[in-house]
């Protein structure tokens, strides 16, 4: 698996869009990681941190569409409200934690995803979450 994802901030979807095709480092302030599937992984972050089942979640049309088509291509999608929220207010020792079973449910399922990467990636969207969430700006997803 090869997949760039990148999180980025951003006033509304409209202005997000666009980093479909150049991406978002022109324009937005955004964090690189890759190899894992950020679609699935932000609906289990979000009932890891918050609960709720991930079916629920799925039929709920989260994480939302923004652009592209999510048919293996590139594709930007939004961060459930709620999931902004608790990562926000996530104490170090819930994100080791979801981390810890993050990394766990992947394995389960055949993924590697180391959990001390898991605690990076989840601890480094805090601070662009948490500045987003005071400026009044949504956390976008790129998946490329």
């Amino acid at each position: 698996m090869s997949i760039i994802v990148e999180f980025f901030t951003a006033p509304d979807d409209a202005s997000a869009a666009p980093a479909l095709r150049a991406g978002p480092r022109r324009a937005f302030e955004s964090l690189s990681f890759g190899n894992f599937d950020p679609e699935e992984a932000v609906a289990e972050w979000e009932c890891l941190l918050a609960g709720g089942s991930f079916e629920e979640l799925v039929e709920a049309g989260e994480p939302r569409l923004v652009a592209g088509r999510d048919d293996g291509g590139c594709v930007v999608f939004a961060i459930p409200p709620r999931l902004s929220a608790v990562l926000a207010e996530a104490e170090r020792s819930e994100l080791e934690d979801a981390a810890v079973a993050w990394s766990l449910q992947r394995a389960e399922d055949g993924e590697v995803v180391d959990a001390e990467i898991a605690q990076v990636i989840l601890s480094d969207l805090t601070a662009p979450v948490s500045s987003a969430r005071r400026q009044g700006r949504n956390v976008y997803c790129r998946v490329a």
